[in-house]
C-alpha cells in the first residue's frame, strides 16, 4: 500500500475528529459556550470578561450575558482585581469546577465505552500511539 499524502491524510483526519468531537458533545449537559468559558477558568485562572471574550474569540458584550448566566448558575465568581481597582474578575466556583469535572467525566466515560467496545486490542494500541501524534501536530 503506498504512503499517502499528506493533504488526503490531513483531509480524512479533519473529517474524523470533527465527526467524534460532535459525538462526545452529545453528552454535554451544558451548553458548549458556558463549558469554553468554565474550561478556561479552569485551565488560566481568573480572568477579566474582557480577557475571557478575547480568549473565545467573541464581543465583549456576548461575553459579559454568558458571564452573567454562569454567576447566575453559581458556576462562576467574581472579585475585586488585585492591582486595577476599575477591574473585577470572574473565577470559577466550587461549583462550576464539580460541574465541569462532571462533563469532562461525561466526555470521556462515552470515549472509553466506544473505545472497549469498538476497538480491537491492537486498535487501541494503534489509537494510543496515534494519541501521541495528535499532540505532536497540536504543538507545531
Amino acid at each position: 500500500m503506498p504512503t499517502p499524502e499528506p493533504a488526503t491524510v490531513a483531509t480524512e483526519l479533519r473529517t474524523a475528529m470533527g465527526k467524534l468531537t460532535r459525538r462526545v458533545k452529545h453528552e454535554d449537559r451544558i451548553p458548549l459556550g458556558q463549558v469554553a468559558v468554565l474550561g478556561t477558568l479552569d485551565r488560566d485562572g481568573a480572568m477579566t470578561t474582557s480577557d475571557l471574550a478575547a480568549d473565545q474569540r467573541v464581543r465583549p458584550q456576548s461575553m459579559a450575558r454568558a458571564v452573567g448566566l454562569l454567576m447566575e448558575q453559581g458556576l462562576v465568581a467574581r472579585r475585586a482585581h488585585p492591582t486595577d481597582g476599575r477591574k473585577t474578575l470572574v473565577e470559577l466556583s466550587a461549583a462550576g469546577r464539580a460541574a465541569l469535572e462532571a462533563e469532562r467525566g461525561r466526555r470521556a466515560g462515552w470515549l472509553a465505552q466506544a473505545i472497549a467496545t469498538e476497538l480491537t486490542p491492537e486498535e487501541r494500541e494503534t489509537l494510543a500511539r496515534s494519541a501521541a501524534l495528535m499532540e505532536r501536530l497540536a504543538a507545531h
